[in-house]
């Protein structure tokens, strides 16, 4: 799909944002394994989510999909997955891939998995490394491990407990092992150098799960023979609010809400960030009586100055590093982001592909091994740009050609539909 972007004068309004993603993700990984019938509200339906749906149907799980984004997910419990009588499709999701390796690795039965062109050529060895010390075996292909990927049958009742050190921050690695620990034979260790998002630790409590987090990020998961299903409200994805959180900060005289937007600590560092820079954002009617907390944000056009991001902040806002940077280029001043090489094993090189769009539309922009050095505030230009299977690239692109001069051209702007179907329509919904 072709788009064409032409500059906006002002945005105003207010939008819902869609569920977030990765909660979207667990709450069916949780639901499946629960005793009891899980309902799921305000459920992304996107693209990377309904391959995660699929799979577990494929694993014999009932999942009904009802109207308003509500799926009710109806639980086996942990030991009650099927053997798959075809391939497991993940489609483009990491998430998907990822936390199911883990999963798998504590059945009774092979399955297995595969994904795109992208997802085939994204590394997987992060999460087989700790899942083999566990016990778990897999046949990989000639390429090593990449997808696909067959997760053999457990060889005995139990995997082996494990003590492991992340050697990055990375939700989707520790998340594997956890799933994996809850087949332990004896408690699980998981150590973090910094915190990353929290979700799965979160969820496995809500449904009934034994978990420990202590001061150090150290993560220690007790097997239990049995989950137990919720009900939960899925706060709107902040990496998806985070398009529209820069577009106001930078179309000149706009003001927007983002309605029930998650909070999540270990995911807002995208807000701490631009305030930092200067941005007029208001955080209102604060939820915290939900499993995670919600918020209405306010965004008006802002001033930027340069900043530094690096450190423990990274894991935080790792998927929001492409439209930060945009933002960066619009800012009076050096940015410098660093500490972020997990961003070269996302859906691309999200280091070379971002610093190649922005160059694109004129940025005075430059790779580093570790992220990038923008220098502004530099005027963009309408460009044209294949991001790719990029979902978050594309979005990125998007809301570049609302500040550039001239008409922006994106190329593949289907993929936005991995995480946000409806975003090229919101975009025209806040023009003035």
């Amino acid at each position: 799909m072709r788009i064409e972007i032409s500059p906006a004068k002002q945005l105003k309004g207010g939008i819902q944002i869609p569920g977030d993603k990765s909660i979207s993700h667990r709450g069916i990984i949780f639901g499946a394994l629960a005793h009891g019938t899980t309902r799921l509200k305000n459920f992304l339906m996107a693209n990377d989510c309904v391959s995660t749906i699929e799979i577990f149907r494929q694993l014999g799980i009932s999942i009904d999909i009802q109207k308003d984004n509500t799926i009710l997910v109806h639980g086996q419990g942990l030991q009650r997955l099927s053997t798959p009588q075809k391939l497991l499709e993940a489609g483009n999701s990491g998430t998907t891939a990822r936390l199911l390796l883990g999963l798998l690795s504590g059945q009774n039965f092979d399955s297995t998995l595969t994904g795109d062109e992208s997802l085939c050529n994204r590394p997987m060895d992060r999460v087989t490394i700790p899942l083999r010390q566990m016990g778990a075996s897999f046949d990989t292909g000639s390429k090593g491990d990449f997808l696909p990927i067959t997760v053999k049958a457990k060889k005995s009742d139990y995997l082996k407990a494990i003590d492991y050190t992340l050697p990055v921050a990375s939700a989707q690695v520790k998340s594997s092992i956890i799933l994996a620990s809850l087949y332990a034979d004896n408690s699980s260790t998981i150590r973090q150098p910094t915190l990353s998002r929290n979700h799965t630790e979160i969820m496995l409590e809500t449904f009934g799960g034994n978990i420990q987090v202590d001061d150090d990020n150290t993560i220690t998961v007790h097997p239990l023979p049995y989950l137990y299903a919720q009900d939960l409200i899925i706060p709107g994805d902040i990496s998806s609010a985070a398009y529209f959180i820069t577009a106001a900060l930078l179309v000149p005289k706009s003001e927007i809400l983002l309605q029930n937007v998650g909070v999540n600590p270990t995911r807002s560092g995208i807000l701490e960030v631009y305030k930092h820079m200067g941005a007029e954002i208001e955080i209102e009617r604060i939820d915290q009586g939900s499993m995670e907390p919600s918020a209405d944000i306010v965004v008006r056009t802002s001033s930027l100055k340069g900043t530094i991001i690096e450190g423990d902040l990274i894991p935080r806002l790792i998927d929001e590093l492409p439209i930060i940077a945009l933002a960066a280029t619009q800012a009076k001043g050096t940015t410098i982001i660093r500490d972020a090489e997990e961003l070269k094993v996302k859906e691309s090189n999200r280091i070379d592909s971002t610093v190649n769009i922005l160059k694109s539309f004129g940025a005075d922009v430059q790779a580093t091994s570790d992220g990038m050095i923008i220098q502004g505030p530099t005027p963009l230009f309408g460009t044209s740009i294949k991001p790719g299977s990029d979902h978050r690239l594309v979005m990125m692109a998007a809301i570049g050609g609302l500040i550039a001069e001239g008409t922006t051209i994106i190329e593949d702007a289907q993929w936005a539909d991995i995480s946000y179907p409806n975003f090229f329509k919101e975009i025209e919904k806040l023009r003035c």
